[in-house]
């Protein structure tokens, strides 16, 4: 299949070939989130086992993607977008706290939007690993965009003080591969843990790299 089949227009059912093709798209979606976040996982689903779990036909499936690698990639951003909103959100109501506090906000909203379904994690940590180089292009890329937000969160807390002044993006990048690491290991089960205790590790670290021992307040 080398594109997408032409979609139908016009009104039918009252709804609008737009707002047809939207809840087809998310039908799609639903049930990739099912097959490729649980059982059988993204490498052993077709297209045709994925258009009867979303209720639809392939030939709909092919109006809306072109390969499953295209339904895998919308999944990862969206997965990606539900935690980046949640986070955003939450943002102005920590905005007056201090550093630890701030920081305890931020990842206890991250982690508990990624830890809500676990087919979340295995979709952004697990499936879409591998998969192709665009794939892997999308995955740094969404990762980037974290890392954006700790940089910016460090260059904050500078100005206010609470920080040691430097380029922190070599440390966010590495702060960022180490809350995913810890994040999938304990919904897999291997971190002896609470989710407020995966929390707090998390801030102490940030707060170690932000907060050098050589560094003192108006040092």
């Amino acid at each position: 299949m080398t594109g997408r089949l032409r979609a139908p227009t016009g009104r039918y059912a009252g709804k609008s070939a737009k707002e047809r093709q939207a809840e087809r798209r998310r039908r799609f979606l639903d049930a990739a989130l099912q097959l490729f976040g649980d059982t059988p996982g993204f490498r052993t689903t077709t297209v045709a086992a994925l258009s009867e779990a979303a209720g639809l036909s392939t030939r709909q499936f092919y109006e809306e993607f072109r390969t499953l690698e295209d339904v895998l990639a919308a999944l990862h951003l969206q997965v990606n977008d539900w935690a980046e909103q949640a986070v955003t959100a939450a943002l102005p109501d920590a905005e007056d706290l201090p550093l630890a506090e701030r920081a305890a906000v931020i990842f206890r909203t991250y982690a508990a939007n990624v830890t809500a379904d676990p087919r979340r994690i295995r979709i952004t940590f697990v499936e879409i690993i591998g998969v192709s180089p665009r794939l892997e292009e999308q995955r740094l890329a969404r990762r980037s965009r974290w890392v954006d937000l700790i940089c910016a969160e460090a260059r904050a807390a500078v100005e206010r003080g609470e920080a040691a002044p430097r380029d922190y993006r070599l440390a966010a990048t590495a702060f960022i591969g180490s809350v995913n690491g810890l994040l999938h290991d304990w919904n897999a089960g291997w971190v002896d843990a609470t989710l407020d205790e995966v929390v707090e590790e998390l801030v102490r670290q940030l707060l170690a790299i932000l907060r050098p021992a050589e560094w003192s307040p108006g040092g």
